[in-house]
């Protein structure tokens, strides 16, 4: 009697947690203000923008969501030019421009029905650069960047709204080991939940 009470509550244990996951699929895009840190640029902050895809896989009040992310920004302005040579059209001047193909996988905790915050790593991939920025023939900025991102989310039906702090953990600076560079970004976006 006492294993078929334990297998009918295995049973109803399994039923409860298949029918509380949630499973979706969307598209996202999102305006972003980068910097980067370090001697050589400025600390002001630069337009840039986000757009891909996400998934969502959720149990309870925890849901994890990867992200496929392609990145495009304006990521600094030169102001320093020690230890960095300028290949013809790049001044101290000159906007910094590259793009990376980002992937966040998140931690969500629902705080409520629509209300969540959301945290974990992200790894970047630089797709390319800046080809005015380097040092004896070599990239000025090295190939990935790992960092942390938190933030919150709004859900409605299958709107999502969120606000995100990234924070490069790397040193992604090629030039110099004198020279450390680390990313920031503050993004601001939308996504939709197509399945």
């Amino acid at each position: 009697m006492k294993r078929i009470f334990l297998v009918l509550a295995v049973c109803f244990s399994l039923f409860s947690i298949a029918d509380a996951q949630h499973f979706a699929i969307g598209i996202k895009a999102d305006g972003t203000a980068n910097t980067i840190t370090g001697q050589t640029f400025s600390s002001q902050l630069n337009v840039g923008f986000n757009a891909g895809i996400f998934g969502v896989i959720g149990l309870g009040s925890f849901y994890i969501e990867p992200e496929v992310l392609f990145a495009q920004g304006n990521i600094g302005t030169v102001q320093d030019s020690s230890g960095v040579i300028y290949n013809n059209s790049l001044t101290k001047a000159s906007q910094i421009k590259m793009n990376y193909l980002s992937i966040p996988v998140l931690l969500g905790l629902k705080l409520s029905k629509a209300f969540s915050i959301q945290a974990g790593p992200q790894y970047s991939i630089l797709l390319n650069q800046n080809e005015s920025l380097k040092q004896n023939g070599e990239d000025a900025f090295k190939s990935g960047d790992f960092a942390l991102v938190g933030g919150i989310q709004i859900k409605v039906t299958k709107v999502r709204v969120y606000a995100r702090y990234v924070l490069g953990l790397t040193d992604i600076s090629n030039v110099s080991d004198q020279q450390k560079w680390q990313s920031q970004s503050i993004q601001v976006g939308i996504g939709f939940a197509i399945l």
